[in-house]
């Protein structure tokens, strides 16, 4: 739908990975926007959807607890799509919560007028949203108004953040994401959803020149690992050298980096699992 490339686009930096896949935001991802007169912070969060899995509920409850510490909430819909009753119960949702809501109408570069104005008509009649702003999040060259309107909304009070950082993510969880978006490209059917990245190793050497990274990819079932290593090990290989480019590119510095795939059965209902993948508190 565009969430986490409007994240990145308002950031101003890659902070959040992007796919078609749902559900491909699993903790929440902060990304921070410093103007002269205002430090804006950004919470990218999981979806709003029913469980699963105990790693949905952690999502779930990660998207909760970031709704009831918002000062202003963001709700994205898909100009191409149509209203659903799970969109009306994700409303319902954040309209329980005591913050203003803006409504974001993206990939409006995909529809025409005709077609948009009826749709921010009807989305006006369901619900009080405190602005609405048509947005083509990968296309728009600017999102001053949006930004603008966000200012005039948030409380004042000091900023939270130096001005030389833009997440609060440390390089290691980013590598693991960057990891899991490339994943996430290249599979289709149930191996997305069940695959999930933990980081063994992460070293820088002793010129900061060169970092290392090994990381072991987990799945729940040998047919999973059969299609993530692909033929004589093409789709693992893929993998890597893109996620390597990208972490290169962000990190400015050389990347070493080595992958494997391990089958771990239900991974998403272990407890113990989850924690050490960062997705339990």
């Amino acid at each position: 739908m565009g969430k986490s490339t409007l994240i990145n686009r308002l950031v101003g930096e890659k902070v959040a990975i992007v796919s078609e896949v749902p559900q491909t935001t699993r903790t929440r991802v902060i990304g921070m926007t410093h103007l002269p007169a205002a430090e804006l912070i950004f919470v990218d969060t999981p979806g709003l959807h029913r469980p699963r899995h105990r790693l949905n509920e952690a999502m779930v409850r990660a998207a909760h607890r970031a709704l009831d510490e918002a000062d202003l909430v963001f709700f994205l819909i898909d100009a191409t799509a149509s209203w659903t009753s799970h969109d009306r119960r994700v409303l319902a949702a954040i309209g329980a919560r005591r913050a203003p809501v803006f409504l974001i109408v993206n990939k409006v570069d995909r529809v025409s007028k005709p077609t948009l104005l009826p749709l921010i008509d009807a989305c006006r009649a369901l619900f009080d949203f405190a602005e609405i702003f048509p947005v083509s999040a990968l296309r728009d060259e600017t999102f001053e108004p949006l930004i603008n309107a966000a200012m005039a909304r948030l409380p004042e009070g000091e900023a939270q953040y130096p001005y030389d950082e833009y997440t609060t993510q440390t390089l290691r969880a980013m590598a693991t994401e960057m990891i899991r978006e490339k994943i996430l490209h290249h599979t289709r059917e149930e191996v997305p959803h069940a695959a999930a990245v933990r980081i063994e190793t992460f070293q820088e050497d002793a010129t900061a020149e060169l970092v290392r990274i090994q990381a072991v990819v987990l799945v729940e079932r040998e047919s999973q690992k059969g299609i993530l290593i692909g033929a004589g090990g093409a789709m693992m290989k893929r993998v890597g050298e893109e996620a390597r480019n990208d972490l290169e590119q962000m990190m400015g510095r050389r990347v070493f980096l080595r992958l494997w795939v391990a089958v771990e059965p239900a991974w998403r209902q272990d407890p113990k699992a989850l924690a050490e993948l960062g997705y339990l508190d």
